[in-house]
């Protein structure tokens, strides 16, 4: 098994590993158990060091009682894989910038406690190479993302044209180990995506990707590299089509223009629209390429007309009116362009009480839209991937509540009393050690609803009428059959075999000649 959580800090002292956590033997002592079974009470202000003082079968023991008590267990038709390398949580952004990759702390720490890993297949995923990067940005872009740190000088003017002008430049800063950073959360999101291609899962899971404003030759909006574009690039090797959905707080913009003229891929965003907000796109009318002799009209000759659909929203919309719109605008999408796979963009910044989002949002609420593809997704590629969110303890508790979804069980709103960091879920204001609190009632955090029926319907009816445009088949012919991934990789390999039996068989041929080990012993040719 590969040991995707590395410095698993259950036992305090960061060697606690989930290899270890699987592999433990069955000599507990029932009293400790039973002291820190799921029943035990959420304010105990011991646990922690309690914890630590554990040993590891202990606490092996404890976390599959909570797993058991929360009916844990591996889906019976279908296969969910979850891809991490623990070393993205390690980089910081500076101590003012809103992202925190910390959160993905929050989450691994959340999802081992509740024993969901019990119920996947775990990866520890790999860095992704310049190579596959440049699968869609561009080299000069990259060659300089992977030069520059710090405490190098570095040109102020490339630094203004990859990565914004003195006015923005704060949203992409450089930082310690940054090319490590892009490198694993976009190994990450190949890697799930290549399970998907393999056949191997039903649904991957990558929490530390989603970041959709990159663009090919840019970084933006906390964003360098576009590991979904990188994904959906990857997943058009085996599907005719790819069908993305974004419920980030923010357009997706970045995936929306990689794909502007294209109908093998149509975009689905979810954001807040208003003057001011970040990145000031995804208006209504914003439905794919525009005519270059009149950028104020479609261009309908464009095979990306129509594949780019925008749901502006505004102000403080509430879990009813969200999960209905999402449900009467993705349904018939995924109804209407059959696509082979779904990419969905879990962003958590459009949740209640997030330090940048402007919605009123309850986890479960945004839970919904994950649940709503899941169910759609039969016979369907899904790859389940992270996004913004800048309220770490609630971003933790959504992608948890998103990641027992894709596993099919319900878990306990009482916190398990073994989690790590447990202190930054307590109290009234971080939500009393409940993975469910109220997000919508945090003071200073309510945002008044400015959505009128009607303004609702009509986003609706938008969409709608963009469906009428896409119907059928996309225009671009496959040039490979369904599964020639698979194929083509089953060549390789038997290629590979066969190159190494040669291989073997030559050099029996000359030990032979050489009469070399003949007799058991050794002679340098």
């Amino acid at each position: 098994m590969n040991d995707i959580f590395m410095a698993y800090e259950y036992n305090g002292n960061g060697n606690g590993t989930l290899e270890g956590i699987r592999g433990c033997g069955n000599a507990f002592d029932d009293n400790i158990i039973q002291e820190w079974g799921p029943n035990r009470g959420q304010n105990d202000h011991m646990g922690v060091e309690m914890w630590r003082n554990l040993t590891d079968h202990q606490q092996q023991k404890i976390i599959e009682n909570e797993a058991e008590a929360n009916g844990i267990e591996r889906p019976h038709d279908y296969g969910v894989s979850f891809h991490y390398n623990s070393k993205v949580e390690t980089h910081h952004f500076g101590r003012h910038h809103p992202m925190k990759p910390w959160r993905l702390t929050l989450t691994k720490q959340l999802v081992l406690s509740y024993g969901l890993h019990y119920a996947m297949d775990l990866f520890e995923s790999r860095k992704a190479t310049k190579d596959e990067l440049a699968e869609f940005h561009s080299r000069d872009y990259l060659d300089f993302l992977a030069s520059i740190y710090p405490e190098k000088p570095f040109d102020e003017e490339k630094r203004s044209k990859y990565l914004g002008s003195a006015d923005t430049a704060s949203d992409c800063p450089i930082f310690d180990g940054m090319w490590d950073y892009f490198t694993l959360y976009s190994g990450a999101s190949l890697d799930a995506t290549r399970n998907l291609i393999s056949g191997q899962s039903d649904i991957a899971i990558n929490w530390s990707g989603g970041l959709h404003h990159a663009h090919k030759n840019m970084g933006a909006g906390f964003c360098y590299i576009n590991d979904i574009v990188l994904a959906i690039q990857q997943l058009l090797t085996v599907v005719p089509r790819v069908l993305y959905i974004d419920i980030d707080v923010h357009h997706g913009d970045g995936v929306e223009e990689a794909f502007h003229s294209t109908d093998r891929v149509l975009t689905l965003s979810f954001h807040k629209f208003a003057p001011n907000f970040f990145p000031g796109t995804g208006d209504m009318t914003e439905t794919g390429p525009r005519d270059p002799k009149n950028p104020n009209v479609m261009d309908k000759e464009s095979p990306g007309a129509h594949h780019g659909l925008n749901v502006p929203l505004k102000d403080g919309i509430d879990d009813e009116q969200w999960e209905q719109l999402f449900a009467d605008i993705a349904g018939p999408v995924i109804e209407a362009y059959d696509p082979g796979a779904i990419v969905l963009q879990c962003g958590a910044d459009s949740l209640g009480g997030d330090r940048l989002g402007n919605f009123n949002i309850n986890i479960k609420a945004h839970g919904f839209c994950v649940d709503f593809v899941k169910q759609r997704s039969r016979n369907r590629k899904l790859l389940i991937i992270g996004g913004g969110g800048y309220t770490p303890r609630n971003v933790a508790r959504c992608w948890t509540h998103e990641t027992s979804i894709c596993v099919d069980v319900e878990l306990r709103d009482t916190l398990p009393a073994h989690v790590p960091y447990r202190q930054a879920f307590m109290g009234e204001e971080h939500g009393n050690g409940l993975l469910y609190p109220t997000l919508n009632n945090i003071p200073g955090k309510i945002h008044q609803n400015t959505h009128s029926e009607a303004y609702l319907r009509s986003q609706v009816e938008n969409i709608h009428t963009q469906l009428r445009y896409i119907q059928g088949s996309p225009s671009v012919q496959m040039s490979i059959i369904p599964n020639g991934y698979l194929r083509v990789r089953e060549e390789v390999d038997a290629e590979l075999r066969d190159e190494e039996e040669r291989r073997d068989r030559d050099e029996n041929r000359r030990r032979k000649e050489k009469n070399v080990g003949g007799r058991g012993e050794y002679r340098d040719p």
